[in-house]
């Protein structure tokens, strides 16, 4: 190993700054592809794969490198019906069985996903793009951890406070993004199962096949036919999903517009319905903050998963007295953010997740240079194929510019200025969602006078991106309703209208 200097780059600017700190450069360290099983790619309902009746088939790509992993076949409305009457069937037996015989279920599903671990975490990253580390420490642990956490709830749920009889409410539609395939997978089949429901999920267009090899533990698991049923798709099978009306349950975690649109076609049915969607968080530093935890803070926060995170902290709001003291503290640490292979261990930044994602990202970068702020990018030697984007700063940035008020959904932090704590809190709320917040400060009496006043569904002090299936998750204004996790996460799948 040897020592270099890294040197950054501004866009626009042809001048190149060098950072006197050296970084060490790593050999590399992949992970073996070839842990990467690729499962059954047909529908699975009612504890088969089978064949679409009416549907099609779509091919999935590793984004680092665009070569096609599989084609994987998709549910037309003949099949959604097909999964909606099998899940129903199902639904008899599984809403009667004893909660201590369905948390079995639920520990023997854990405790497989537990032993396939290192090769789904593989299968993720291929699928998806994000760094193994992260499907490997962070999404495999989680995914295990919800069903061994509701696996606990399945014979307790008259002790969860909605009742002495909670009854389920019968087949819920869940339809999952792109982001964290597997995570969001566990995020609902878990508690759906523990509370005696049976399931439809549509897994993204771009990541199915996590959602497949799922399908292929609950096989393993011997999980009764009908209990959990898959079906890969895009848009127009989650519509027709949505729309059928054999659901009593739908939720979603997606886009705003989407999450919208579906919230019109419910409404006045008695249909039950969850929302997670869009974020734009704001991640606050006060002037007594221990700066170089709170930089660690804001990487983890916005860099992670690229950016594709819901609660992403994409809105620095930084005291102005060290404003310029975080922003090189800031630029310091991001020229040593290694983008690059997925399956390396070294890599921090993976691939974005499609070549749509990145033209998105990319004209909203464009557009926060043309209105006036100055972005700035590491320079970093991006793969000839595939879909990538440096991690990107923004400073000089107004509250009015689109990089400030818009969701990227990629690497990139806009970073803004406040003097006092009332100001903080207004600049914060100046968005139309209230999904996650970060707070930076020695004072707990202050995190907690910012905790009260920020409209998130969640506020975390002096960390960022820090998740446990105890604790419930979801939003307020236009990043949706309804909480997942934890005993509040219960509610969503039990009619508490007994």
């Amino acid at each position: 190993m040897t020592d270099t200097p890294d040197a950054t780059t501004r866009t626009g600017d042809t001048s190149t700054v060098d950072l006197t700190t050296p970084t060490w450069e790593y050999a590399p360290a992949p992970e073996a592809r070839s842990l990467a099983h690729i499962p059954t790619t047909r529908l699975f309902i009612g504890g088969e794969f089978v064949d679409p009746v009416d549907g099609g088939t779509l091919k999935t790509v590793d984004p680092s490198t665009e070569e096609v992993l599989a084609e994987v076949a998709t549910a037309g409305p003949a099949d959604v019906d097909a999964a909606v009457r099998a899940a129903r069937s199902g639904a008899e037996t599984w809403a009667a069985m004893p909660g201590r015989e369905r948390a079995k279920y639920l520990f023997r599903i854990a405790r497989l996903l537990q032993e396939h671990a290192r090769a789904l975490a593989v299968l993720e990253s291929i699928d998806n793009g994000k760094p193994i580390r992260e499907t490997r420490d962070v999404d495999l642990p989680l995914v295990a951890a919800h069903f061994f956490y509701h696996a606990g709830w399945a014979d307790k749920l008259e002790h969860a406070g909605y009742g002495p009889d909670p009854r389920p409410l019968g087949v819920a539609a869940q339809v999952i993004p792109w982001n964290f395939p597997l995570l969001m997978l566990a995020w609902k089949v878990a508690p759906a199962l523990a509370c005696g429901n049976t399931v439809v999920l549509k897994p993204a267009e771009t990541t199915p096949l996590t959602a497949l090899a799922f399908a292929e533990l609950c096989r393993e698991a011997d999980l009764p036919p009908g209990v959990v049923n898959i079906l890969p798709g895009a848009g127009d099978t989650g519509a027709a999903l949505v729309a059928h009306g054999g659901i009593d349950k739908v939720a979603f975690t997606g886009s705003t517009e989407v999450g919208k649109a579906i919230q019109r076609q419910l409404a006045g049915s008695r249909t039950k319905l969850t929302l997670e969607l869009g974020g734009k968080a704001a991640n606050v530093v006060f002037d007594d903050a221990p700066i170089d935890q709170a930089v660690e803070g804001i990487v983890d926060g916005i860099f992670f998963n690229q950016g594709h995170v819901c609660c992403a902290g994409s809105r620095l709001l930084v005291q102005e007295s060290i404003h310029d003291e975080v922003v090189e503290r800031l630029t310091r640490r991001m020229a040593t953010l290694r983008v690059g292979d997925p399956l390396d261990k070294n890599t921090d930044v993976g691939a974005i997740n499609s070549a749509e994602q990145l033209e998105r990202i990319t004209a909203l970068v464009a557009a926060g240079g043309d209105e006036g702020a100055e972005a700035w990018q590491p320079a970093c030697d991006l793969p000839d194929r595939g879909y990538w984007f440096r991690p990107t700063v923004f400073t000089d940035v107004q509250p009015a510019m689109r990089i400030a008020r818009e969701e990227i959904f990629g690497p990139v932090l806009s970073v803004l200025t406040f003097r006092t704590p009332d100001e903080a809190v207004a600049k914060a709320n100046a968005t139309p969602y209230g999904l996650s917040a970060g707070v930076w400060t020695e004072k707990g009496s202050r995190i907690l006078w910012m905790a009260d006043r920020l409209e998130a569904g969640v506020v975390w002090a002096n960390t960022f991106n820090r998740f446990d299936p105890t604790s419930p998750f979801g939003g307020f204004k236009e990043s949706g309703f309804g909480r997942e996790g934890g005993r509040h996460g219960l509610a969503a799948y039990l009619d508490l209208a007994f």
